[in-house]
């Protein structure tokens, strides 16, 4: 009967050990996507991230024209380091607003200034209520919002040279 207690332990290391190997093994990413692609946009307003710039609201997602909804914060190394990237769809044409996430508006000014500020509205959520209602799973993230405010696609981290083509294509396509 205590022969099983010995065991037991290196039973339960091997089963880790295992379960760790298969899914190291298992094509994928890690990231958990949305349940909400293919939904529309919760209903959501939130304020100005900072002064100079509008809030943001669901409302402002369904005039018929599709656009990028970036989540950020100024805190946000990845965030930093994308900036360059959302210029240059803002530049391509691309409508960019964003979502500010647990930032003060002084921090979120200056973000602005020092990386540049590729968005048309900045809404702030400070207690991430919009952040989980969409299904996000950290930042930087962005979707893809058709113009009637349904989630076409969600890109999962930092934006980089190589996203913006397909990101341009994928609003070209939900026109």
């Amino acid at each position: 009967m205590k022969r099983w207690k010995l065991w037991l332990p290196l039973a339960l290391f091997a089963f880790a050990a295992g379960l760790s190997l298969y899914r190291l093994s298992v094509p994928g990413d890690g990231f958990v996507r949305s349940q909400m692609i293919g939904q529309k946009l919760p209903d959501f307003q939130l304020p100005a991230a900072t002064e100079g710039m509008p809030g943001l609201s669901a409302q402002d997602f369904t005039d018929g024209k599709p656009r990028l909804l970036n989540f950020f914060g100024s805190w946000c190394a990845p965030c930093q380091q994308e900036a360059p990237h959302l210029e240059a769809l803002a530049r391509a044409g691309a409508e960019i607003h964003g979502v500010a996430l647990r930032d003060r508006p002084d921090d979120v000014a200056a973000f602005l200034r020092q990386y540049g500020n590729p968005f048309t509205q900045i809404g702030s959520d400070t207690d991430l209520r919009v952040q989980l209602l969409m299904g996000s799973s950290g930042v930087p993230e962005t979707y893809v919002i058709a113009g009637d405010g349904t989630i076409l696609h969600q890109h999962i981290g930092d934006i980089r040279a190589e996203h913006v083509p397909m990101l341009l294509q994928k609003l070209r396509a939900a026109r």
